[in-house]
């Protein structure tokens, strides 16, 4: 006959089944303590330090804006003139009017290639820094091409027609006296005068006692022994002194007639009179 009940081993079984899990006192999670953070006194640490650093940064700034701008390092002791042809380097320094012992920086080089510029022998200029100490004024001057103006009053002229120098003595070599009604970088007439005395071979205009010009289209040469040279206009400058340069030649060494007048206002059919 069965039987129906629990066994020992069922009840043990379920007695294990149930029971709670003791856990220890020492462990319970009540008791538990969290570790305290180790990013909070790095973190106040950096937020210290700055407020330094930012003070060592603007000491610094400053201390480096003092030296461009103020300090005696970096200051001018020299003036370099550079291309200078007849002017003397002391008379450009004093119009730059940079003084000695002035910050590098604070060198206001525009203004002080306005003032060169102003002479009147100065076609460019260009100032430059020249660290750690110098200033550097390139310069061109106007080179001379002819000399207007009557005895007393005459002015050098460059190629544009710029009259930039009183000349009371002889001109310099190779500047040719011009004659126009009036001389001056707008008008026709000079422009195409000057055209053609800058045209000529050097040692075609050492020869040459005199230009004249009515006019953009009546240009005339005068050589030293008299003979006129009738020029035209200013077109094919170049082939016209070439053909004057070569008749000269044949002229000098015998091989052509005298003439009184040359003309080579069409240069490949040059006319002797």
């Amino acid at each position: 006959m069965s039987r129906t009940g629990t066994t020992t081993r069922d009840r043990t079984g379920r007695s294990r089944r149930t029971s709670p899990r003791r856990t220890s006192p020492g462990r319970s999670a009540a008791s538990v303590t969290p570790l305290p953070s180790r990013r909070k006194p790095a973190r106040t640490d950096r937020r210290r330090r700055r407020p330094v650093q930012l003070g060592l940064a603007l000491v610094a700034l400053a201390a480096l804006l003092w030296l461009l701008f103020a300090g005696p390092l970096l200051t001018v002791s020299s003036l370099q003139v550079d291309g200078l042809r007849t002017l003397p380097a002391e008379q450009v320094r004093e119009a730059a009017g940079i003084e000695r012992g002035t910050p590098l920086l604070r060198v206001d080089v525009d203004a002080a290639e306005a003032r060169v510029a102003r002479l009147p022998q100065i076609a460019s200029v260009e100032v430059t820094r020249g660290w750690p100490d110098s200033v550097v004024i390139t310069v061109v001057e106007r080179v001379p091409v002819a000399i207007v103006g009557p005895p007393g009053e005459r002015s050098l002229v460059d190629a544009e027609g710029v009259l930039f120098d009183m000349v009371t003595g002889e001109p310099p070599a190779g500047v040719v006296p011009l004659d126009v009604a009036d001389p001056r970088p707008g008008d026709p007439a000079t422009l195409a005068a000057l055209a053609a005395i800058s045209a000529l071979p050097a040692d075609v205009r050492a020869g040459v006692a005199g230009a004249a010009a009515t006019g953009p289209e009546d240009i005339a040469l005068t050589l030293d022994d008299g003979t006129q040279v009738r020029w035209g206009d200013a077109s094919e400058s170049a082939a016209k002194a070439a053909a004057l340069g070569g008749l000269i030649e044949q002229l000098a060494s015998g091989a052509l007639e005298p003439a009184e007048t040359i003309d080579v206002s069409t240069p490949d059919a040059v006319v002797l009179r």
